[in-house]
């Protein structure tokens, strides 16, 4: 989860959410990924879809059966979906997001009897580091948020004539 943390923080140092992936294969790291949808614009660049993408170059193989992600947010539906699709055996989050998370939160996506494949979960490994650079994020998105607001909206007390 640390590697998972360190790749959060590449995506914090670019202004996104700071979410981090890794995929382990025999205890080596064969994937990682960021949180990178504003740079590059696209809905599709999670750190768990990096990761995977990165993952089945490794093996060779679309299938990461054998393979543990670790994540440190809950993956969403796309993500999730990519996670049983993937066949990856076991996510280990860090914490959980209440408002979109599809492993437990809102749905579980990742162990439904009706699809061909389950992924065992665990939860809350290093839960406080893992939140608290979300908190950190967002808390400075919203001061920017206000300050810009602020600038914008022609907020001056100077008297124009």
């Amino acid at each position: 989860m640390k590697q998972a943390l360190a790749q959060a923080k590449r995506a914090y140092r670019l202004g996104e959410v700071p979410i981090g992936c890794v995929i382990v294969h025999d205890g080596k790291v064969i994937g990682r990924g960021y949180n990178r949808r504003n740079t590059d614009k696209n809905t599709l660049c999670h750190a768990e879809i990096t990761a995977i993408r990165r993952a089945s170059k490794v093996m060779g193989d679309w299938r990461l059966e054998g393979c543990t992600m670790y994540v440190t947010l809950e993956p969403c539906q796309m993500c999730a979906g990519a996670c049983v699709q993937s066949r990856i055996d076991r996510v280990v989050i860090g914490c959980m997001s209440p408002k979109s998370g599809c492993a437990g939160s809102i749905i579980n996506l990742l162990q439904m009897d009706e699809f061909n494949h389950k992924t065992e979960i665990t939860r809350d490994i290093l839960t406080e580091e893992c939140s608290g650079l979300l908190t950190k994020f967002f808390e400075e998105l919203r001061i920017r948020n206000k300050a810009e607001k602020s600038i914008n909206s022609g907020d001056c007390t100077q008297n124009d004539n």
